[in-house]
């Protein structure tokens, strides 16, 4: 098992991990995603900080560490409860940058990352605009089908 810096957002039992510095918008748009996404899709938080990634009959998967399950942090306003979920698969990465460095068709291949020896496929998405979370909805419906190697 291994510790990532990040937020990991779950639709369904499919999860992405939202990275990227302190302050570039992980735990915002996790938010955002959790109560923008219509409830039958199932929006959940996996966690916020710290994700635990481990490797099970050949998926990663990820997980919440005890401490702060079903919490989140809200900038300005404090930690909050909100809809979780202690574990789920991870299809997805995604590097969270300026509106600027997002490339308007991604690279074909996808990069990937590679984690227990699994490869799983990496975007880029602006945070802030105020569609990423219907992107972000949208690249884990889609993203893991579509990538290859």
């Amino acid at each position: 098992m291994i510790q990532i810096h990040g937020t990991c957002i779950a639709l369904g039992e499919a999860a992405a991990v939202l990275t990227g510095p302190s302050g570039s918008g992980k735990s915002d748009l996790g938010l955002r995603f959790i109560h923008e996404t219509p409830r039958e899709l199932d929006p959940a938080l996996i966690a916020d900080d710290q994700v635990f990634v481990s490797q099970r009959n050949g998926r990663l998967i990820g997980r919440v560490p005890d401490t702060i399950a079903g919490r989140i942090e809200i900038r300005g306003v404090g930690i909050a409860p909100v809809p979780y979920r202690a574990e789920a698969q991870i299809r997805l990465f995604v590097e969270l940058v300026d509106g600027k460095d997002v490339p308007r068709h991604p690279p074909e291949p996808l990069h990937a990352r590679l984690i227990h020896d699994i490869s799983v496929p990496v975007i880029s998405l602006a945070p802030f605009e105020a569609s990423a979370p219907l992107k972000l909805r949208y690249a884990i419906l889609t993203v893991q089908s579509n990538f290859i190697l």
